[in-house]
């Protein structure tokens, strides 16, 4: 099981507040954060943590090729939203929100970094 994930960023302050919009709609809110370096949200349903940082080698952040994020939105709706606030915060589209085979309904966004997330839901 994943404890937490954590995205690097070159815009700190940036990434914090596109991230406080999106994972908002995944009723999501900062709690702990480390330093001026790591900021993570998380909500009351589990004990998961999502988070940015500024890479600990003070090296530029970089997007992986082939890496992605996914998070579960409990409906469709939630998918939708959380995409379109992403998209209205400044990341990029990489997959509206649809059907992907007969259950898995997906959207994929690219944030202000360019690192890929899917916000998706089941059944």
């Amino acid at each position: 099981m994943i404890g937490y994930i954590t995205l690097g960023s070159n815009d700190f302050d940036k990434a914090k507040g596109f991230y406080d919009a999106v994972l908002a709609e995944l009723g999501a809110r900062r709690g702990m954060a480390i330093d001026d370096r790591m900021q993570f949200w998380a909500n009351d349903a589990d004990m998961q943590m999502f988070g940015v940082c500024k890479p600990y080698d003070e090296k530029a952040a970089s997007v992986g090729n082939g890496q992605m994020i996914s998070l579960f939105a409990p409906t469709r709706d939630l998918v939708d939203k959380t995409h379109a606030r992403a998209m209205a915060g400044g990341g990029t589209d990489e997959g509206a929100p649809g059907l992907r085979g007969d259950t898995f309904n997906g959207a994929y966004f690219r944030d202000l970094d360019g690192n890929k997330v899917c916000v998706f839901n089941m059944g």
